[in-house]
């Protein structure tokens, strides 16, 4: 039986398409409505601690839906619609994808966590259920307010006794989080609304995740699908095979790539994708650089932690969507004192019309800027959009 073949536009579509930038942004005000509609497509969001810009949970929801309200995130996760997990990192998930992720808290439980949290958990056994029984007698409650929180010290990034407690029991699903305006995690036991349900078995919930990821990504491979939920590869592919049996995801071969890939069953291919964003180096758009390259023919590597003479293009790049392509990459820092959006750095992709690009450009850094509350966008010298980008400005 022939495969049915994608050109790799039609995959760079409808992989745009199922990460949410196939409508345009709304014109009314943004609310949890359209909130529930962004984790549709997106089924979880990136959390990082990094602030360059705005904490970049946020820049996902600006990237597709524009200027929002700054706590539309909080307030979902206060109204349980989205709780904290290790999915892709750490990460906001709908509620309804708990039961899903279950089988992962029991293996961290059953001894399949992090190293370092297990060695500790075995050894502070009473003291973390010491804990937990303090959490549920005074949470919400952060690590620094227990009772007995511990030393500082230690290679886990200094943590005290009480945050790996913590952690550990965070992990095990057996407590949950929040996060206060400074990104502590504050730490209480999950509501009944948050457990119920059924659980299904780990095999049928790897599955489930699986098929998620392929509505989320449109056409991937098993290493895209794996990745998107930070599943094991061996488990993906069972469950790709699986999907593939009931009729939900297609095999496919794409122009350009390599190996098996898979189109998701209702996957929409649209004509054309137009509109523009500022991706951040989480969205998950981008945050499997293999994936990026093969569909943009975009190399893109954070070099937050490069040291400053090695790095190539800056510090916080966010690579721009234009039109259906990844058509640039600028360096970005919100300078809070100045109450300036600074663009240290824009540079070009290979062939992209510069006027256009730098029109769509201004326009998309004046909507963050103004979203943001600062008063205006300040661009510098590096790269060759830089002169034109600034020309624009004045």
């Amino acid at each position: 039986m022939k495969l049915e073949t994608l050109s790799a536009e039609g995959a760079r579509r409808m992989a745009l398409a199922a990460q949410g930038f196939a409508s345009t942004r709304p014109k009314a005000v943004v609310d949890s409505r359209h909130g529930r509609r962004l984790f549709a497509h997106l089924g979880v969001i990136q959390i990082d601690s990094v602030n360059v810009v705005t904490r970049s949970q946020e820049l996902p929801v600006f990237a597709r839906l524009g200027a929002h309200r700054r706590d539309l995130l909080p307030s979902m996760v206060a109204s349980e619609e989205l709780f904290e997990y290790w999915a892709h990192e750490a990460s906001l998930i709908p509620a309804s994808l708990h039961t899903l992720l279950r089988w992962r808290m029991d293996e961290a439980r059953a001894g399949n966590a992090w190293g370092g949290l297990v060695r500790f958990a075995n050894e502070h056994s009473g003291y973390i259920e010491a804990v937990l029984d303090e959490v549920r007698e005074r949470g919400p409650i952060a690590a620094s307010g227990l009772s007995d929180p511990g030393q500082r010290g230690g290679p886990w990034w200094g943590w005290n006794k009480g945050k790996r407690a913590l952690e550990y029991l965070f992990w095990c699903g057996d407590v949950m989080a929040t996060r206060t305006a400074t990104f502590e995690r504050v730490y209480r036991v999950p509501t009944p609304s948050l457990t119920s349900g059924v659980t299904p078995s780990p095999e049928d919930a790897r599955r489930e995740l699986v098929a998620r990821s392929a509505q989320s990504l449109g056409v991937a491979t098993v290493a895209d699908l794996a990745d998107y939920f930070r599943l094991r590869p061996a488990d993906a592919k069972l469950a790709a095979g699986q999907l593939v049996e009931d009729g939900r995801l297609v095999p496919v071969t794409v122009e350009g790539w390599t190996g098996a890939a898979y189109r998701w069953i209702d996957a929409s291919l649209p004509r054309r994708i137009a509109g523009t964003a500022l991706l951040s180096p989480f969205d998950s758009l981008v945050w499997d650089r293999k994936r990026t390259e093969r569909l943009f023919g975009f190399r893109y590597r954070i070099e937050i932690y490069t040291p400053a003479p090695k790095r190539i293009y800056g510090y916080y790049v966010m690579p721009f969507l234009w039109n259906g392509d990844v058509v640039a990459r600028v360096d970005l820092k919100a300078d809070r004192q100045a109450r300036v959006l600074r663009v240290h750095g824009a540079f070009g992709e290979l062939g992209v019309p510069t006027g256009p690009v730098v029109e769509a450009l201004h326009g998309e850094l004046e909507a963050m800027a103004e979203w943001l509350a600062l008063d205006g966008v300040a661009v510098g010298e590096r790269g060759d959009l830089a002169r034109p980008l600034s020309a624009s400005f004045h």
